[in-house]
């Protein structure tokens, strides 16, 4: 049975400011800008937010809509995913929050930063394009069956870099998200991290985890997939795509070299964003070059 335990442990809310660039305005944004939110962590914020993600809120709340593109026809080859075999990974979450007016789901991970409360999503996670940010932004690490043993963590500050704020680029479809303590703990001195890596070689392999809410998956349970992508074969991103049939909800989900099981812990290189609309059995990722290092840089310190 769900139940709410977590909500109480809930400690920053959300109200929505207009984002600012923190680099000076011109006609053409230079490509390493990086667009960010504050939001403020007062105790009328905080009880609004825990009063917000009841049960029947979480239970309802949508996938976020695939991202689709559209390609030409591929030879049709086997799919990848399945559930995780063993208990829910410590740095990897579950999303919930408002968008437009809508409630949705995605997926996050912990990482290594200067702050202790750093968790990288995909753009969309965050932000929609150039509209709308997100609000009511909650992430529950270890999340199973309903809730996750370390309750809820809140959003403080939000970033996503300029290509995807302005054109809603999916090479760039990234977010860093530096979370609020919970019980005054940072998120990575209750979880650990994974440590995060920028201008790897591609094709390296890859362990990806989310939650998965469509088709054969519920959300409730982490799922995987795991093998080598390769490049966009369409030349239209600089995305790499792995074979793996995760569904919506699993936007976010980290990409990672390296995984150890005991641990539970990798190096982050991507995170899921987005599927060709005729190729539902390949799941793209972009590739982390120097915009995201930059973006990287700004959020773990923030």
């Amino acid at each position: 049975m769900v139940t709410d335990s977590w909500i109480a442990r809930l400690l920053a809310g959300l109200v929505g400011l207009s984002p600012v660039a923190l680099t000076g305005a011109s006609v053409q944004p230079p490509a390493d800008m990086v667009v960010f939110r504050d939001l403020p962590a007062g105790q009328i914020q905080q009880q609004r937010v825990l009063r917000y993600w009841t049960a029947d809120r979480r239970a309802s709340a949508r996938q976020v809509p695939a991202r689709g593109r559209v390609a030409r026809a591929l030879p049709d080859a086997a799919s990848a995913g399945a559930l995780w075999p063993g208990s829910a990974l410590g740095t990897v979450g579950r999303v919930f929050f408002s968008m437009d007016g809508q409630d949705f789901l995605c997926s996050a991970a912990t990482v290594r930063s200067s702050n202790r409360d750093l968790v990288v999503t995909s753009g969309h996670c965050a932000k929609n394009g150039s509209g709308a940010w997100a609000e009511n932004w909650v992430f529950v690490p270890a999340y199973q069956d309903g809730g996750g043993p370390h309750g809820g963590f809140t959003a403080r500050r939000m970033f996503v870099p300029d290509q995807w704020s302005t054109g809603a680029d999916d090479g760039y479809d990234v977010a860093m998200v530096v979370l609020a303590p919970s019980g005054g703990r940072h998120v990575a001195d209750v979880v650990g991290f994974n440590e995060i890596a920028f201008g790897r070689p591609r094709g390296e392999q890859v362990f990806t985890f989310g939650y998965p809410s469509y088709d054969k998956y519920d959300g409730r349970r982490l799922a995987y997939c795991s093998g080598r992508p390769s490049d966009d074969p369409y030349g239209e991103t600089k995305a790499q795509g792995l074979r793996c049939d995760l569904t919506q909800g699993s936007s976010g989900g980290p990409w990672m070299n390296g995984f150890d099981p005991r641990t539970g812990t990798g190096t982050i290189v991507s995170v899921s964003s987005f599927k060709y609309a005729d190729e539902e059995r390949v799941m793209y990722g972009p590739y982390f070059g120097d915009a995201v290092r930059r973006l990287y840089t700004r959020a773990e310190k923030g």
